[in-house]
């Protein structure tokens, strides 16, 4: 059994917590989004010093309320685990890994804007893009590290891309980003699949006592 770390509730501070912008470009990018940061918040869950987060305003200048970034997803190695109203990187750090899901309404921003921003400013160590409907992005799913200051490709491995620093390999299913362990080969399952198992597992065991039951008697 996973025991997940408690999570500290921070304090509210000066800075926005929201930009007024909607939160996905569609209804499959907010419930994809979603998906992913439950999925790594739950694969990080015992250990107290990895923050997983996504649609959340990250402020990098101190005392600028304007420069700010809403990575989709994001994680951050070496931060305590909590419910933040925002996240202020001069209090923290720079986020490790982001994810952006992409579409052709947001391109500009995905593939310079927003990449500019974590390749120099910010400095994030890898960036994964993934475009789930294939509108524009070629290849459609794509990840860069961080090397020597610059963002260079990184390979795919059968087909998945590695994260180094999640310890994952992510990889396109259809029009889903899933993740996978390589260690094990294993999928990493979604919230809602677990709760699927999780449902499964008590009908086996109902049946299972309703079978005992019915022989002794």
């Amino acid at each position: 059994m996973i025991l997940k770390a408690e999570k500290v509730l921070f304090p509210p501070n000066d800075y926005p917590t929201s930009d007024g912008r909607p939160t996905a470009e569609t209804d499959h990018h907010r419930k994809l989004m979603v998906s992913l940061i439950d999925t790594l918040d739950d694969h990080f869950a015992a250990d107290p010093e990895v923050y997983v987060s996504g649609n959340l305003l990250v402020f990098y200048e101190k005392g600028d309320k304007r420069r700010h970034v809403a990575p989709d997803v994001f994680v951050a190695r070496g931060v305590r685990k909590g419910l933040r109203p925002n996240y202020l990187v001069w209090e923290e750090k720079t986020p490790d890994v982001v994810i952006e899901l992409t579409s052709k309404t947001t391109r500009a921003e995905d593939t310079k804007t927003k990449r500019a921003l974590y390749e120099g400013k910010l400095k994030v160590k890898e960036y994964f893009l993934f475009d789930p409907y294939e509108d524009y992005l070629d290849p459609s799913f794509q990840g860069y590290a961080r090397v020597r200051g610059k963002f260079r490709p990184i390979g795919f491995v059968d087909g998945r891309l590695p994260s180094d620093l999640l310890g994952l390999h992510l990889v396109r299913d259809g029009i889903q980003l899933r993740l996978r362990d390589p260690v094990t080969d294993r999928r990493l399952p979604t919230p809602a699949e677990r709760a699927a198992a999780a449902e499964a597992e008590v009908e086996r065991l109902r049946r299972e006592l309703e079978q005992l039951r019915g022989k002794k008697s």
